[in-house]
């Protein structure tokens, strides 16, 4: 067995198909902020199928890690040389490896800020694109405007401050790329966020007018945002993960990185410095996003709420197990049908039906092994972007509302921190305090969760939401989740 790493790819390549390309060949065209599993499932293996195939040598990645916990990938990708293994697993239980190699290098940031910064404002890099969660972007909630009060966000923004936040890191970079009369970067979010090219140049924008004006009306004018939407059930890596992958291939891969077959981006064709020719690996180039996004966001990750806190409360631990229970794939399907088509427009080459169908199939695949608990962090982040614009859409037109105010009375009761068996459960979100202290007091005060202005706007002051969610409230403390579900199957809830 061989560690991972350029020496070991020769005999890797007995077992696990490893790049056809030179990597010594290979320069960086694209810096990544954000390389964690979605990335290296998703951009990363792109750009190693085009190369591949003899293309897109001069835009090599090279990742760069911000935060405290990326040390530990900046470690596992030194040591092997930015080479790791991506397991496709199919529901039959077979197994798809290979080796990708389009990640050139991976900085630490806090290490060596001004190496990060040079490497941006260098001209050979011609895209930054992000992977920086829903949270990253700093969007208020209601207000849908830059929320400056990020403590690291402020620090940022002291005169001569050295960058620690992606905002930071791209303003400076830009910055130094005007001054030397460089073009810009495009900038391209890959982001579970609507608009989220057009997201990240307004928060962008925002933070770089507080910053310095004269860059903020540059960047106006100069830089490209594209919107995208990007799919791939990636979940996290695990130790069996690892164990699987050198027992039946022989690779011994500190990180490797898992994820389903299916594979899907919509980007629009918007780049102001050139890209690498993503077409030709399958990547669809649009002029409009919205429909697929919105298809996506709305179908997708707002079912994968619909379902993490209710099966959760309901006693499954995993998605695949909550989508073979016929009582959850019943209320999925009403959701989508019922609730979510409405508020979507046609999308240009997908049939609907047959996408909400594979959704069902996608998530019970028993060997993805996706986690409810990884679905259920960072809701605050999530459920006001992905299933609140739904019910205020289908209020707004009259329509169905009682199963998306289930999923949210759902999130409310899964926060109290205790699951029906009477576990602990471990709230895992940036507002987690203030989200347990109030889901503490809805017994006594049922609306006190959806009262929160922050995340949920005006709804509070809406009544037929308002009956919706306190009957599903009501219900989840008294009957439990699957009485619940069953009593909404038999339209008595």
């Amino acid at each position: 067995m061989r560690s991972l790493s350029a020496e070991a790819l020769s005999a890797v390549a007995d077992t696990v198909p490893t790049p056809t390309y030179d990597r010594r060949q290979v320069r960086t065209g694209i810096v990544h902020i954000g390389v964690g599993g979605f990335h290296r499932a998703h951009e990363a293996a792109y750009l190693d199928h085009l190369m591949n195939d003899g293309k897109a040598l001069d835009w090599g990645i090279s990742g760069i890690g911000l935060l405290p916990h990326d040390r530990h990938m900046h470690e596992v990708m030194t040591a092997q040389d930015c080479l790791y293994t991506m397991v496709v697993k199919h529901p039959d239980g077979s197994l798809h490896p290979r080796v990708v190699g389009s990640i050139v290098q991976y900085l630490f940031a806090p290490d060596d800020p001004e190496a990060v910064l040079e490497l941006m404002a260098d001209p050979a890099t011609r895209i930054v694109s992000l992977t920086i969660t829903e949270g990253g972007y700093l969007v208020h909630p209601v207000t849908g405007e830059f929320d400056s009060d990020d403590p690291a966000t402020q620090k940022d923004l002291r005169p001569d401050a050295t960058p620690t936040t992606a905002f930071g890191f791209i303003t400076e970079a830009l910055s130094r790329r005007r001054e030397r009369g460089l073009p810009p970067f495009t900038v391209m979010s890959c982001d579970n966020i609507p608009g989220n090219g057009e997201v990240a140049h307004k928060m962008i924008g925002a933070f770089a007018r507080l910053k310095d004006p004269e860059l903020a009306d540059w960047l106006e004018r100069e830089v490209s945002f594209p919107n995208s939407m990007v799919d791939r059930i990636t979940p996290v890596t695990t130790d069996a993960d690892r164990a699987l992958l050198a027992e039946q291939f022989g690779v011994e891969d500190a990180w490797p990185v898992v994820c389903e077959p299916f594979t899907q981006w919509a980007l629009e064709d918007h780049f102001g410095a050139g890209r690498p020719p993503f077409e030709d690996v399958g990547v669809q180039m649009v002029d409009e996003v919205e429909p697929y996004e919105l298809m996506k966001l709305r179908l997708l990750n707002a079912s994968h709420q619909a379902l993490c806190y209710l099966g959760y409360l309901a006693g499954y631990r995993y998605v695949h197990e909550v989508c073979r229970d016929p009582l959850f794939t019943h209320f999925l399907l009403g959701y989508m049908d019922r609730e979510a088509t409405p508020t979507l427009a046609a999308v240009p080459g997908v049939d609907l039906e047959q996408y909400k169908h594979q959704l069902i199939d996608r998530f019970a695949n028993p060997e993805i092994r996706d986690t409810l608990v990884r679905l259920c962090a960072e809701s605050s982040d999530r459920i006001p972007k992905w299933l609140l614009p739904v019910v205020r859409e289908q209020l707004a037109s009259g329509g169905e509302i009682r199963r998306s105010a289930l999923v949210v009375a759902s999130w409310a009761r899964y926060v109290e921190g205790v699951d029906e068996q009477g576990q602990p459960i471990e709230v895992v979100d940036r507002l987690r305090e203030q989200l347990i202290e109030r889901a503490g007091r809805q017994h006594a005060e049922p609306l006190i969760f959806i009262a929160n202005r922050d995340l949920f706007g005006d709804l509070i002051d809406d009544e037929r939401f308002v009956l919706a969610y306190r009957e599903a409230l009501d219900s989840l403390h008294t009957h439990g989740a699957r009485a619940t579900l069953e009593a909404a199957a038999q339209g008595q809830a």
